[in-house]
């Protein structure tokens, strides 16, 4: 597959940045809010954000964990391997909180509806809302959307995203795998978002 940036290092953290005064814009200096990462690799967004956050308000206001969601997925029992459970880090009640879900990029949906279920081992949330990095939009399999989107990503075929981390690739970039024949690449950005670097 030939590999094609969406997004490179620069304009990976200004739309991290971005994301961040978001939540800011909408849920103020962020109290009674829970940032929850999903396992893996949602953890590394929700991280970022967190640190980010930290440093544009100041302190840290929001409750924060992190979330494994391998025996609540509707395809454990089918995989050929078996699954490695990652650890979940969640040592506060979810009750009555406001709770923004982060993954890194939203697919299917079948992982946040997932996330979702085991959310409730830890209490009702007066509400949920999702942020991701990026949004296939094109290829959902269930209704669910996201409310905080870095970049949206109109994939086809066989087409793969990849979102890469400093703190384990090396380099913090997206990028798409799509196929040598060719195939047409549509990608969208998001409101406000920064253009390609």
């Amino acid at each position: 597959m030939k590999p094609v940036t969406l997004l490179a290092s620069k304009a990976f953290g200004l739309t991290v940045t971005r994301l961040c005064h978001q939540l800011i814009e909408d849920h103020g200096k962020l109290e009674g809010l829970a940032l929850i990462g999903l396992q893996p690799r949602g953890v590394l967004l929700a991280r970022r954000l967190r640190d980010e956050l930290r440093s544009i308000i100041g302190q840290q206001h929001h409750a924060y964990g992190e979330l494994d969601i391998t025996f609540h997925r509707d395809d454990f029992r089918h995989r050929a391997t078996p699954a490695t459970p990652s650890v979940t880090a969640l040592d506060f009640d979810l009750e009555g909180r406001k709770v923004v879900l982060v993954d890194d990029v939203l697919y299917t949906g079948r992982s946040i509806r997932a996330g979702l279920d085991a959310l409730l081992a830890f209490g009702r949330p007066s509400s949920v809302h999702l942020l991701v990095l990026i949004d296939r939009r094109f290829s959902r399999e269930l209704p669910i959307q996201s409310d905080y989107v870095g970049k949206w990503v109109d994939s086809i075929g066989d087409q793969r995203v990849t979102v890469e981390w400093k703190e384990i690739d090396g380099q913090d970039r997206v990028i798409l795998h799509t196929s040598d024949g060719g195939g047409r690449v549509a990608s969208g950005i998001a409101k406000g978002s920064t253009a390609d670097q």
